[in-house]
This record gives structure tokens, C-alpha cells and sequence, in this order.
């Protein structure tokens, strides 16, 4: 029998536009100015006079908050491509503020369930966390990871390791006898307990979240919930390959320019082979990882072939983000390794990136399961 051929992948337009090239100038003005290295440096020492102006400046100043929500609801009704193009720009600067996870995250969800009231909050700057543990990259992960339940009327339990804290909001998925249910918590409401501790990467704090609140009526129950999670993980995923792949280019930029100055036994550091060969790399690296953002970022605005080139774009752009923050603590050579340098910041921020939305092994596993890729058979010893 002869096999079906698979179906041309409808083509996609990459390169920006007038409005995402115009948007990328404003973010990147905004932040230059409001995310000083001395400023996120002084974050792990627990002195935070960045993460307010910075967040004022994209949410209050550019309307950034609302970027996704719809024009009804008092939003700017963009979409997936200009969100990446905002989250590359936040990876470049390591910018500690909550657009992946509320403006982003949280927001698509919402948008999904058309939580109208919630929305408007959220277009006039407030902000809102989706309680789950890092690491969650689908709807059916957080069912075995979420210690919330519904019971008596309360809703009760313990959910370690979220991220996107603090926030005004807080949606709670529970998976109880009756199904998957998202709840809607604020989080000034009475038996609700943060506590945040240190974590690799000062610039996105870690949280854990502690609940015994009345329970009321959820936003939304059963399949919709799924679908609603499922569209709203993917799409972060998605945006998330963005701020990874700033990040690298960054990295790669930064080192290039250093060992474009740097001088070491008579001659530029940077006209050894063997440090050239290793930027060649790199560069090469860092273009496809932009190609495949910006592709999964299409995608998503254009809800074509999304679960494959999200899964792509996460498990190709996280390691590129690692691998070009390790180069370039490698080729600034002691400098690197200073506390002061904003070097080490890009290593912190990849490597708790790595793992925030699943880990790159986990969506080569839902990649190869998408394109029916069966398992290699271990060889008979």
C-alpha cells in the first residue's frame, strides 16, 4: 500500500514588521534605562530597586500589561508575535518582572475561559500567577504535582516551587473526584500564605504558595479547564524560546565585543583560531535559535502546527541559551567570574529557564510522541 504523503506545513511569514521593529525599539529604551547591572547584581543580596520601575515602565509607560488582552476588555489585542518580540527583549536585559508569567502566561489563560472582570484588571497593570510548580509543561502535568484540593467547602493544600510571584491574582487549578477545576484567588484573601526563598535566578523569584480559603465557584470546570491550560502553557513555552534566544544573543554579542578589545600576549584575544572557531559556533547557534523562536512565535499567531514548533523551539533554544551563557563566563575569562560582571546573571536566568516550562528532554519526548516517533530499542547486552 502505498503511504500518504504528509501535508505541506503552511508557510510562514518571519521576518518582523514595521510594529514589532518599533515595539522592540521601545522595550529595549525602557529597559536600558530601568534595569541597570549594579540594580539586578544587588537582587540576590536582597535590595530590590529594580523590578518596580521596570515593570511601571512596560506595563504603565507602554501598556505592555495588556498586551494580549483584547481591545473589548481594554487591552491592545496583540498577539503571540508581539509578545515574543517584548520576551526577547526582557531575556537581552535578564529584566526581573512578570511579563512572561501574567502578561503572558496568566493572560492567555484568562483569555481563554473569557474571564472579562479578571482581564480588565490585568490591562490596568495588575498582575496575576498561575499556581503550579516550575517545570509544568502541560495541563496533564499538574494534576500529579499540585498538592491543592477541594474539600468541605475550602479550598486547602500547598503548591512548592511557582513562579511569578509576588502578583495580585492567583489561579489555582485543583484536579478533584469530579475533574480538573481552575480557581480564582486574590492574593490578599485571608489563608493565603507566600513565602518566597533564595533561588538560582534573583530575577524570578521562586514561591511557595500555602491555601486555606474558601472555596466559591470556580472559573471554569472539566475539559475546558484542560484545553484552556493546555493553550495557555504552550503559548508560554512558545514566548519563553523568545526571551532564550535574546538571552543568547546577548551573550554572544557581549563576548564578541570583549574579546574584541581584550589583549593578551601582544595581540586581540579574539584573533586566536581556537576562540574564533568557538564564536563561529555560536553565532551559528544563536541564529537558529532566533529562527526557531520566531517560528514557533508564527505559529502560535497563526494556531498552525503549534504543539510541534513549540516543542521544538523549547527543547533547541533552552540549550542554546545554557551553552552561549557558559561561553561567554568562559571567554571574559576572570572577569566572568566576578560578582559584579552581568555575565553570571545570563547563566543564572538560562539555567532556571532551562527547566521553567518542562525541561528540553521533555518536549523532545512530546515532539517524538507528536510525530509518532517510536522509542530506540535498547540493545540485547
Amino acid at each position: 500500500m502505498t503511504a500518504q504523503p504528509i501535508p505541506a506545513a503552511p508557510d510562514l511569514d518571519l521576518l518582523p514588521s514595521d510594529v514589532e521593529t518599533d515595539l522592540r525599539r521601545s522595550v529595549r529604551a525602557v529597559l536600558a534605562k530601568t534595569c541597570p547591572t549594579e540594580a539586578l547584581v544587588a537582587l540576590a543580596d536582597g535590595s530590590d530597586d529594580v523590578s518596580g520601575p521596570a515593570w511601571s515602565g512596560l506595563a504603565h509607560d507602554l501598556g505592555l500589561a495588556a498586551l494580549l488582552v483584547p481591545e473589548e476588555h481594554g487591552g491592545a489585542g496583540a498577539g503571540p508575535r508581539e509578545a515574543a518580540v517584548v520576551a526577547e527583549e526582557c531575556g537581552r536585559a535578564c529584566a526581573p518582572v512578570p511579563f512572561l508569567t501574567s502578561a503572558v502566561l496568566a493572560t492567555s489563560l484568562l483569555v481563554r475561559l473569557g474571564a472579562a472582570e479578571s482581564l480588565a484588571r490585568l490591562a490596568e497593570g495588575g498582575t496575576a500567577a498561575l499556581v503550579v510548580p516550575a517545570g509544568t509543561a502541560s495541563a496533564g502535568s499538574w494534576a500529579r504535582r499540585t498538592g491543592v484540593e477541594v474539600s468541605g467547602g475550602r479550598l486547602a493544600g500547598e503548591v512548592r516551587g511557582v513562579v511569578g510571584l509576588p502578583a495580585d491574582l492567583l489561579l489555582v487549578p485543583v484536579h478533584g473526584p469530579d475533574g480538573p477545576a481552575l480557581h480564582l484567588v486574590p492574593v490578599d484573601a485571608d489563608g493565603v500564605a507566600v513565602s518566597t526563598h533564595t533561588s538560582l535566578d534573583a530575577t524570578r523569584p521562586v514561591s511557595d504558595v500555602r491555601l486555606d480559603v474558601e472555596a466559591g465557584t470556580p472559573l471554569a470546570t472539566g475539559d475546558e479547564v484542560t484545553a484552556a491550560l493546555d493553550h495557555a502553557l504552550a503559548t508560554a513555552a512558545g514566548v519563553l524560546a523568545a526571551e532564550q534566544a535574546g538571552l543568547a544573543a546577548w551573550c554572544l554579542e557581549q563576548t564578541v565585543a570583549h574579546l574584541s578589545e581584550r589583549r593578551q600576549f601582544g595581540r586581540v584575544v579574539g584573533g586566536f583560531q581556537a576562540l574564533k572557531h568557538r564564536l563561529a559556533d555560536l553565532y551559528a547557534e544563536v541564529g537558529q535559535a532566533s529562527a526557531v523562536a520566531a517560528h514557533a512565535a508564527a505559529a502560535l499567531a497563526g494556531e498552525s502546527d503549534v504543539p510541534v514548533s513549540v516543542a521544538v523551539a523549547q527543547a533547541f533554544c533552552s540549550e542554546v541559551a545554557v551553552h552561549a551563557a557558559e561561553e561567554a563566563v568562559q571567554l571574559h575569562g576572570g572577569l566572568g567570574m566576578t560578582w559584579e560582571s552581568p555575565v553570571h546573571l545570563r547563566l543564572k536566568r538560562a539555567k532556571a529557564d532551562h527547566v521553567l516550562l518542562g525541561s528540553p528532554d521533555a518536549h523532545r519526548d512530546a515532539l517524538a510522541r507528536l510525530v509518532d516517533l517510536a522509542a530506540p530499542t535498547p540493545e540485547a547486552g
